[in-house]
């Protein structure tokens, strides 16, 4: 509490005063956008907690029907028997069921507006009221699409080396390092940055300095959004390479005479790959503009030194952010011909029984 006091003190005086009554009388669960909005100066009105409320119900929603879609594109992967040929998709979808199913916690008991008091109520703001366990799974999300991406580069760029040398104990401990990186930038840092006052939960508040802040926000910046788009932006456009190249080769072995079976087998091979590239390529693109919205909102509410916030900006950033993690198991569902298959089957068992 003196920690809050002192730090809001020195870099922002001439708001102290109102920072600390809506403080010390606000008795009711406080999301971030309350406080990003004590914080810059202004009163939450009515009208602002009433879109607050509205918002909440959105997310709830995004997170019921994200968990339902993720739920059954991962059935559709097991019972089409691709769970073992491509882990870290099943991995990825269940980095996403993670995500939704904790926006249906977390905002279920934002909206029954806690009034929190001893340990278990900090333990309550810190780990699910901040929201952090959302954005646990969300950036452990975002780093398995990065390996996702860069296993498909071994792959298809560097077929020889990736057969020779790639081993199932690498994608697992991939799969453990999404976890435990995201756990450490995220969740690590919510608990010593949040409290509890007067039983309602400030979470991302209490910083030793303004500069500890800016140098967290850029660090999530660049690790999560622009060395991933990197990453992305190469890799994918080394592989379009080597397929087009594949593309010529096939071509011309079936100009030169009847096919064979090898050949039919290869172009198989090439047609599976080439469906999960564009799925991939698609969820990629897609990330970097759903999230690209959210990361300027936020870039320049810490870089601003008087930033002026307004409800709209954090409502539709924050929306289009949350919405790529309920429409990520369409995407599987339209591009990625196995869990289609099994889905369209699943329609139509429905339809014969009616």
């Amino acid at each position: 509490m003196t920690t809050a006091w002192c730090y809001l003190y020195c870099s922002e005086q001439h708001i102290v005063v109102l920072v600390w009554r809506e403080m010390t009388e606000e008795s009711s669960t406080t999301s971030p956008l309350s406080f990003m909005t004590q914080i810059t100066g202004g009163m939450t009105s009515s009208f602002s907690r009433g879109n607050e409320f509205y918002f909440q119900c959105g997310v709830l929603v995004i997170g019921v029907l994200g968990t339902a879609a993720n739920a059954l594109i991962l059935y559709a992967l097991v019972a089409s028997k691709q769970h073992k040929k491509h882990l870290l998709i099943v991995h990825q979808n269940v980095l996403d069921l993670f995500t939704s199913f904790f926006m249906i916690i977390t905002y279920s008991l934002l909206l029954c507006n806690l009034y929190l008091t001893g340990p278990a109520g900090y333990w309550l703001c810190a780990l699910l009221l901040s929201e952090s366990c959302i954005w646990w799974g969300t950036l452990g999300s975002v780093v398995n699409l990065a390996i996702i991406t860069i296993e498909r580069y071994l792959k298809v760029v560097h077929s020889s080396w990736s057969q020779n040398k790639l081993r199932n104990w690498m994608t697992y401990s991939a799969m453990a390092f999404a976890w435990i990186i995201s756990f450490v930038t995220n969740v690590a840092v919510a608990f010593p940055t949040s409290a509890v006052i007067d039983g309602a939960c400030h979470s991302y508040a209490i910083w030793p300095s303004n500069t500890f802040r800016v140098i967290n926000f850029l660090w999530n910046f660049l690790a999560f959004y622009v060395i991933v788009i990197i990453i992305f932006v190469f890799c994918y456009w080394r592989i379009l390479i080597v397929i087009c190249r594949q593309a010529r080769v096939m071509a011309t072995h079936a100009a030169a005479g009847p096919s064979t079976t090898q050949a039919h087998a290869q172009a198989q091979y090439n047609q599976i790959q080439s469906n999960v590239i564009k799925t991939m390529i698609f969820l990629s693109a897609f990330y970097a503009i759903s999230w690209l919205p959210s990361y300027v909102y936020y870039l320049y509410l810490n870089i601003s030194p008087r930033p002026h916030f307004t409800e709209i900006g954090y409502y539709a950033s924050v929306s289009i952010a949350y919405l790529y993690m309920c429409t990520n198991p369409f995407v599987y569902a339209t591009k990625f011909d196995p869990v289609k298959e099994v889905l369209l089957r699943l329609i139509h068992c429905k339809k014969i029984s009616e």
